[in-house]
């Protein structure tokens, strides 16, 4: 655990929010030493926080003693170097327990998933998240996405809730986001932090930008770190002439091929970690492997993406 508060070490990032992949052996047991390289190799790489165990790292898939594991190797691997955030989901009180084991493990906040399968109400969702939060010490950041999306209110509610700090939005709604953001602003004034959480972020983080949302994750990042940083980079110093160009030659590309299977904002990813030389094993059902022929396009991507970067040089 790092000893500065959560969220003034994500209020200004100093690089990506890295979401390493989890990682298994050939017997589809957890691999623990490949899981540590992967994540010392992202903080080392330059990334500003480690969100282990969420979606990308098939939170769904871990069972509790796993997730502990896990937890505890990413805090080993980041050697307070940087925050670990862990993912918490399922109902109340499942989530409450990861909640609590993260802690256990570690970790310096959560990052709240939607509850299982259920359609909630507002008021519920209030009450669920409020009760994560209550769990345990750790600051707690709100995954919006599928079945639990907020009305305005419902994110002034959880703003003025002790120890929740921030919104991830997966929905992509900007129009909600500004409504969000200006609900929050008038009626629960602080610093409420917001993060851009849509599969490969960088695609829409100049229209997140426009509404003053400068937070987004980065599964990128887990395979092509430079790509990723470079990104961020161009972003944070108004270079929109690199932004474009990466947008144009690799990240565009790259959602349309993550667009043609099911489960591949994780299988793809995973993918790209072992093209670049770390055996991670495969995804764990009910996900798939990509097919070989997407394999070889993410592998001509990953070229032409170094190939951007050269440009700069």
């Amino acid at each position: 655990m790092t000893t500065a508060p959560l969220a003034a070490r994500l209020t200004v990032p100093s690089g990506p929010l890295f979401f390493p992949v989890t990682a298994y052996g050939p017997d589809g047991a957890l691999d623990l030493d490949a899981y540590r390289a992967h994540v010392r190799r992202g903080v080392e790489a330059g990334a500003a926080a480690v969100f282990a165990c969420c979606g990308t790292g098939e939170f769904h898939a871990l069972t509790p003693e796993e997730f502990e594991r896990c937890v505890r190797a990413a805090v080993e691997a980041a050697e307070g170097r940087v925050p670990v955030v862990a993912g918490a989901g399922y109902g109340t009180a499942l989530a409450v327990r990861y909640a609590r084991l993260a802690e256990a493990a570690g970790a310096d906040g959560l990052l709240a998933l939607p509850p299982y399968l259920v359609l909630a109400g507002q008021e519920g969702l209030l009450r669920h998240y409020r009760e994560v939060a209550a769990a345990t010490s750790l600051p707690v950041i709100v995954y919006q996405r599928d079945n639990a999306v907020f009305t305005p209110r419902t994110v002034v509610g959880l703003a003025r809730t002790d120890g929740i700090i921030g919104l991830k939005d997966g929905l992509g709604d900007l129009d909600l986001m500004q409504r969000i953001v200006s609900a929050v602003r008038t009626e629960a004034p602080g610093d409420f932090l917001y993060f851009n959480g849509l599969p490969t972020a960088e695609q829409t983080q100049l229209a997140y930008r426009g509404i003053g949302i400068t937070l987004y994750s980065s599964a990128v990042f887990c395979f092509a770190p430079d790509l990723a940083l470079a990104f961020h980079r161009a972003l944070n110093t108004g270079d929109e002439a690199t932004a474009h160009r990466l947008l144009d030659g690799f990240y565009r590309p790259f959602a349309e091929l993550r667009a043609q299977g099911r489960g591949y904002a994780v299988a793809l990813v995973k993918a790209g970690v072992r093209l670049r030389g770390l055996d991670v094993g495969e995804v764990r059902p009910p996900l798939h492997e990509p097919t070989e022929d997407h394999v070889e396009q993410l592998a001509r991507l990953i070229e032409r993406g170094d190939a951007l970067l050269e440009e700069d040089m």
